[in-house]
């Protein structure tokens, strides 16, 4: 083997290493949440890119460990593509690989942008430069910021008390930082200032984790959260609709609770075709209890226009309110460049009601059951600047959501963790309400106090305090952690101090 040979070997070698690191990052996440798996496996990615000889290096090197990450961690919009959007596995497979690819020029960028810095900033760079990455991916084409690190730290580990100052991306910087610095003190270099980060990282996190950002405001609210598991391909069928429609009238009228959420799009009808006697059953059931139900349904506004929405609807004692889905799902809920793509993805991607209309940004909590409860539905628990919009006006988080998309993958774990994760940050209840699973309560401090079992019809009865106040996290939003990144690489980019010279006399 000549030396060429074996060099280029070994690069491959560190490649397919930091792609294994990638997927070895999954399991930290939700289901299995084995935190301490993401600090070892970036600490290993640390270390390969501090040691790569060039910034072209150290780049394939993120590549490589983001391309691990993102196709183990979100295989399942395989399922979502293939088996519920129609679209022939051949071509399914590739455009999740190709999503995967894309999602993984974040990190690669990140670990650029720590290698092209002086050689002594470059392990406390990488943090700053993942948390800015990190950052732009949630809003970068819309955004899509699923597997942050961050996320994976919530809620067990200590650094998961930042999540209430800088958010999930000032999670994902400190969980980075903490990495390489076990990665400097492992190899002995710079290894007191290592040890330092990582006492300061503990300190702060579990320091910050004691605080009590917010104070209840109204006494425990009983609230019945229901799961209806209506197969997704089931879901539309007419010899479903009359069962599914009785099903959650019954349950309504069942339930022991002034508070009762439905699932997203829980009648899957438009509001208009939903018979006005079946709305008024709702209402009356609701109102009985002194109390209202918050129903998933389809919103044509007006009836028989193009112009649909992803909403929910109050029904009982307080006026009807309505919350619109406002962050939609390219592809899934819209057609970006719709001209240009709509007739080639309506050839490939059978998705219903697939053109749908945001809601728009100004919405307010819906006021029911005495509380102001903040809506999302679907996905839109995972743009935490979002969730903000309605605080601290508002008292409880509630979520709505339709995982049966993804089949038995680790998605609805993972979008459990990502709510418990908006929890944290805003110092307020979760409540999630879904088809299929995860339907869960979560306290302020992002732990998880009740759940169902997933595939089950079933549902979940807990009590949930209104909180007011504001965390930090919820007057800054992102733009604490984006400046305090922006301004750490500043600090790292600075020219290092020139020797001065030794002239001789």
């Amino acid at each position: 083997m000549t030396r060429d040979t074996g060099a280029a070997r070994a690069v491959w070698l560190r490649r397919l290493a930091a792609l294994a690191l990638g997927a070895l990052t999954v399991p930290a996440y939700a289901p299995l949440g084995w935190y301490p798996l993401a600090l070892v496996s970036l600490a290993a990615l640390a270390w390969l890119v501090l040691e790569a000889p060039d910034v072209r290096r150290a780049a394939a090197l993120g590549y490589a460990f983001g391309l691990g990450l993102f196709t183990a961690g979100i295989g399942w919009i395989y399922i979502a593509l293939h088996q519920f959007g129609g679209m022939p596995g051949w071509l399914a497979a590739p455009v999740t690989l190709v999503f995967a690819g894309y999602l993984a020029l974040y990190p690669a960028a990140a670990c650029a942008i720590a290698r092209s810095l002086p050689a002594s900033r470059r392990w406390w760079g990488l943090a700053a430069a993942w948390a800015l990455t990190e950052w732009l991916r949630g809003w970068v084409f819309t955004g899509f910021p699923w597997l942050a690190v961050g996320y994976s730290q919530v809620p067990a580990s200590p650094l998961a008390g930042l999540a209430p100052v800088l958010g999930v991306f000032g999670v994902s910087g400190a969980t980075v930082l903490a990495a390489a610095a076990l990665a400097r003190v492992l190899a002995r270099q710079q290894w007191r200032a290592g040890l330092a980060t990582l006492a300061l990282l503990a300190a702060a996190g579990l320091g910050l984790g004691r605080v009590a950002w917010t104070e209840i405001r109204t006494p425990a609210l009983p609230v019945t959260l229901v799961q209806g598991n209506v197969a997704q391909d089931m879901k539309f069928r007419e010899d479903t609709l009359l069962r599914t429609l009785s099903r959650y009238a019954e349950t309504v009228e069942n339930a022991g609770t002034r508070l009762v959420i439905l699932p997203e799009t829980a009648l899957p009808l438009f509001l208009h075709e939903i018979p006005p006697e079946y709305l008024a059953r709702l209402a009356a059931a609701a109102a009985a209890r002194g109390g209202d139900a918050i129903v998933g349904v389809f919103d044509n506004a007006p009836p028989g226009s193009d112009r649909y929405y992803n909403a929910v609807m109050s029904l009982g004692s307080a006026p009807v309110q309505h919350y619109r889905k406002d962050h939609l799902v390219p592809f899934g809920e819209f057609i970006p460049f719709k001209r240009l793509l709509a007739p080639v993805i309506n050839d490939w991607l059978h998705i219903p009601l697939s053109d749908q209309t945001p809601g728009g940004t100004d919405q307010t909590p819906l006021e029911v059951a005495g509380e102001r409860v903040a809506m999302n539905i679907c996905y839109e628990d995972v743009f935490g600047e979002e969730i903000i919009r309605q605080l601290p006006g508002a008292t409880v988080l509630a979520n709505v959501s339709n995982d049966a998309w993804y089949g038995r993958s680790w998605a609805a774990e993972q979008h459990l963790q990502i709510s418990q994760t908006r929890a944290l940050e805003t110092g307020r209840w979760m409540l999630r309400a879904t088809n299929t699973g995860v339907t869960a309560v979560i306290d302020p401090r992002g732990v998880v106090r009740a759940q169902l079992p997933q595939f089950s019809d079933e549902v979940l009865v807990a009590e949930v305090e209104g909180r007011a106040g504001a965390t930090p996290y919820v007057r800054t939003g992102n733009w604490a952690v984006a400046g305090l990144a922006i301004a750490a690489l500043a600090v790292a980019a600075r020219p290092g101090r020139r020797k001065p010279r030794t002239v001789a006399h």
